[in-house]
This record gives C-alpha cells, structure tokens and sequence, in this order.
C-alpha cells in the first residue's frame, strides 16, 4: 500500500520531527538520503523504517534490501511534503538512537569533546566527523547545543554520530561533576588560553570544551578548566569547529606516538 497524503498521521509525525529537529514521538530521529541509510547500517544505530517513492525503491533496491528495515512506500507528493530538503533522495529513513551507558562515555583512557551550547548545526556535525576521524571517544553536548535529531547536523556529521558514544542535555554542573569523578582533565578552548594545546598532556584521559559561536564558553566552565589556544598569524580567532578540529588532531598525534 502507498500512502498518498501528506495529511496521514503518520507522514505528518514524521514531517514535524524533521521540519523542527526532533525525535518523532516514539523516539524516533529523521534522517534524509541514502547515504546516512548506508552509513546507519555500519553503526550502534538501529534502522526502523525507511520511507520511499516507487523511483526511490527502484533506485537503491539493493541498499533498501540490505536494510531489512520495514519500507513504507510514498507518493511522490507525499514524499516531497515530508522531507525537509530537496536533497533526500527519495529515501527518508526513522532511525533509533543507541543509548549510551555512562561507564561507555565518561570511563577508560578518554578523549572527550564537549560542546558547549555550540548551535549550528553545520560547526556541531564538522566537530563530530573530527571526533571520529581523530580518535575521540565521546561526545558531550552541553544544555544549549544542537540537538542530534537536528537534520543539517546528521547530514553535516556524515554519519560519525551513528558511531560515537554520547550524552545529550547535560548541565554544566553534572558534566563537571562527572569529569572529575572520572579524573578527566578538562580544557577549554580560547583564543587567549593560559598555554598552548601543544603544551598540554592530550595522552592522558581529557576532555576539549568548545563554546558557543557568539558567546564562547560559559564561566562556569572556564572557571573549572584550563585554558588553552591555538597559535595564528593575524587572525584573533578561529571557527569553533576549525578550533576543536585542530586541538583534535594534536590529541591524535600525541596519542599514536
């Protein structure tokens, strides 16, 4: 059967989730194109269903197959009044997100990434696709930030997030709370940081806080970590993302010496 309206209850759950970035009532988050359905497929992720058009069907049979996920099949129209970008594909796909233990996130040799009310989504998903690419072993986002059910971010994480443990929503307080308890050094990203991130032990167990675009990082934070920075010629400061990449990429070589 093909649901054809875009006013089926179902289809509106979904449109809602992906026009605002939020989980569809059951939990559910929206992930549009048949590259994060791939993705998804080779990560802690379980994919639920996937929404189709007859040309989509066609198109990716084989990945749809390998799915073994429940197809439901769209309209063109219909498909075209759910999806949140012109891009999906024809493949719009409910993904449930694996929840992560604490002893997952905040435990072992860590390397952490914390972002801190960070809310675009593009920096947010760059930062995440560093993460991974560099070693990290979890993700930390702060009250504030992106959420991860947000569509430009999954589409900017390339699918990192599938893989990465996280913990969302966190306060302030329990995130300081949790790092020291787990004796996780914390570092805080500035342009005029009391030392240089190459100065700073990254083998041991860390944890790189990267604040918001406009308003950088909260006192609160600043107060409990130590600052650091990224040297440049003739520019104040960085991109939050391009910052947190880089201070990643000095945690990586560190960490494979």
């Amino acid at each position: 059967m093909e649901l054809t309206s875009a006013q089926n209850t179902f289809l509106k759950s979904v449109r809602r989730a992906a026009a605002t970035g939020r989980t569809t009532e059951d939990g559910l988050v929206v992930a549009e194109g048949p590259h994060l359905l791939e993705e998804a497929l080779h990560s802690f992720w379980s994919v639920e269903k996937i929404l189709t058009t007859a040309n989509g069907f066609e198109r990716y049979r084989e990945l749809l197959r390998a799915s073994k996920a429940e197809i439901v099949r769209v309209s063109g129209r219909a498909f075209a009044a759910v999806a949140s970008t012109e891009t999906a594909q024809e493949v719009l796909v409910l993904l449930r997100p694996r929840v992560w233990s604490p002893t997952e996130v905040w435990q072992g040799r860590a390397l952490l990434v914390a972002l801190d009310a960070i809310q675009d989504p593009g920096n947010a998903g760059t930062i995440i696709r560093s993460a991974e690419a560099f070693g990290a072993t979890g993700v930390i986002f702060l009250q504030g930030s992106v959420r991860i059910a947000n569509g430009k971010f999954l589409r900017a994480s390339a699918g990192s997030i599938f893989r990465l443990p996280f913990v969302e929503g966190i306060n302030s307080k329990n995130f300081i709370r949790e790092a020291t308890q787990n004796r996780i050094q914390t570092y805080a990203l500035t342009a005029t940081g009391q030392m240089l991130i190459s100065e700073v032990d990254l083998s041991r167990s860390c944890c790189l806080i990267t604040g918001n675009e406009g308003a950088g990082i909260s006192k609160d934070l600043l107060a409990q970590a130590q600052s650091v920075s990224i040297p440049t010629l003739r520019v104040e400061s960085l991109n939050a993302a391009v910052a947190c990449s880089l201070a990643l990429f000095e945690a990586y070589k560190q960490r494979t010496v």
